[in-house]
């Protein structure tokens, strides 16, 4: 079974904001495991050891299998579950946000807290950056070098990535395309290229394209 493709984020990302007094600081990080998530969660909670609150949400694995969400003291339901909706409206998984809350003296509500929640976490996904996860190979395409700088021409001006470029007996560009292009890369490349070109595939991966923001702050 290949690759199926996702959106998750692309780096740790933090945000902070102030509602009402209490400081609101969203950590978000890319995770690939559960376990991953509980330590992450154990840090975040050792590093804001004086903060009020340190609630989370994650969703890791192929189908959003695994989701969880804590309150950490905040009336139930006001804090994980909002962080959590926030993943699940996205369409993210192997995603992890913690929110943690410096309590300002001035109560909320419980309208108040989600909102608050799902707002600070909003933010934290903007600063991470969300990416969708493209299916893709990545092709060895071998030439001679009478023929490799038109063929370097041609790639460069083509929407496919190179990745690499090897100078050997013969010149190997190393190029993804995605995975519902296959054939049609195969026929680009040997029209091109009058059928001299080698060509074999290497790896099958992912490809990254951002999401465009749409967080108001």
């Amino acid at each position: 079974m290949g690759l199926s493709p996702y959106t998750t984020v692309m780096h740790q990302g933090i945000y902070e904001q102030e509602i009402r007094r209490s400081r609101f600081i969203a950590s978000v990080f890319p995770i690939e495991s559960e376990r991953a998530a509980v330590e992450a969660i154990e840090a975040k909670r050792k590093e804001h050891w004086k903060a009020t609150h340190n609630c989370f949400a994650y969703i890791v694995g192929e189908h959003q299998a695994i989701q969880k969400a804590s309150d950490d003291g905040e009336p139930s339901g006001t804090a994980g579950v909002p962080i959590l909706e926030v993943l699940k409206k996205q369409g993210l998984r192997d995603v992890l946000v913690v929110v943690t809350r410096y309590f300002g003296g001035i109560k909320l509500g419980a309208g108040g807290l989600i909102r608050a929640y799902a707002h600070t976490t909003s933010g934290g996904l903007s600063s991470a950056e969300i990416i969708r996860q493209i299916p893709s190979d990545l092709w060895r395409v071998t030439v001679d070098y009478h023929v490799s700088g038109a063929l370097d021409n041609l790639l460069r001006e083509s929407h496919y990535l190179v990745k690499d470029v090897h100078y050997t007996e013969r010149v190997s560009f190393d190029v993804y395309a995605r995975h519902e292009e296959r054939d049609a890369f195969t026929a680009w490349m040997t029209d091109r290229t009058n059928g001299r070109a080698v060509l074999e595939k290497i790896a099958e991966t992912y490809l990254q394209k951002k999401v465009p923001k749409t967080f108001d702050k």
